[in-house]
């Protein structure tokens, strides 16, 4: 199946990271002009060249999303710019390192506010001017990711957990209060995808990569390619009917124990 993006335009968030990048690689793929979001300029203007060599439409503007009048900024330059957005991407997010990892009581105060106003907050932020111009248009794809810990909480991540879930909820009550809009909201749970950080969060070490591989059924862990084609699925008009779904993408982890007692 090639899904055909032609004349539609993708703001991605977080969009020249691991995940965010092979998002918009794909949509490129696909025909969709792309808006990259990120934090960082230099980064932000690399990847947004990579996209142009690939034949696209590409611009990174820079914006944080735990900023509310930055968003607002953005919105109205992405729109300038392109002339519309057909889909927002809720891609940006954070946690803290292992070592900062730990039980409620002893977790950092000043890390729970900051997944939280990343994870969760910068969702409604980005989210409220883009759908206030999709409901103009009367059109719009909004895919939100979340994760596989806002279904199932992991230990010693109270914060990530916490803000996942949240993200979990939102995409369910925005696909209620924007269906009579024509616009769909779904929602990504990943599970342990590789890329830099997991891979020395987890993978370089032989013993936590054993570990973290008998929870999947697959046996492996995922590719950021295979979040990428669920986020242009989802965006395409072969899902037509989908919204409010939380499709978990985790290689069977969220399935049960992938091993015997």
């Amino acid at each position: 199946m090639k899904i055909d993006l032609t004349g539609r335009t993708a703001l991605v968030t977080g969009g020249y990271g691991a995940i965010g990048a092979a998002m918009c690689r794909k949509f490129i793929g696909a025909g969709a002009g792309v808006i990259i979001v990120g934090r960082n300029s230099q980064k932000g203007a690399e990847f947004e060249d990579e996209l142009k060599s690939m034949g696209g439409k590409a611009m990174f503007i820079q914006g944080d999303v735990t900023d509310k009048k930055g968003m607002e900024d953005l919105c109205a330059e992405a729109i300038d710019k392109f002339g519309k957005i057909d889909i927002l991407v809720n891609n940006a997010g954070i946690n803290v390192s292992a070592e900062r990892r730990g039980p409620i009581h002893e977790f950092d105060d000043e890390d729970w506010q900051n997944i939280i106003n990343t994870d969760l907050n910068g969702v409604y932020y980005c989210s409220k001017p883009v759908i206030r111009h999709m409901v103009s248009q009367k059109y719009g794809r909004v895919i939100n990711v979340s994760s596989i810990v806002g279904l199932v909480p992991l230990r010693n991540q109270c914060a990530f957990t916490a803000a996942k879930a949240g993200v979990v909820n939102l995409t369910r009550a925005m696909a209620i209060e924007l269906a009579p809009y024509g616009i769909l909201v779904n929602g990504i749970c990943p599970g342990s995808i590789m890329f830099e950080g997991t891979r020395n969060l987890f993978y370089k070490d032989r013993e936590k990569a054993d570990r973290m591989l008998s929870h999947i059924p697959l046996g492996r862990p995922g590719e950021p390619e295979e979040i990428a084609g669920a986020t242009v699925f989802l965006s395409s008009d072969e899902a037509t009917y989908m919204t409010g779904n939380i499709m978990t993408i985790d290689g069977g982890w969220t399935c049960g124990f992938a091993r015997d007692f």
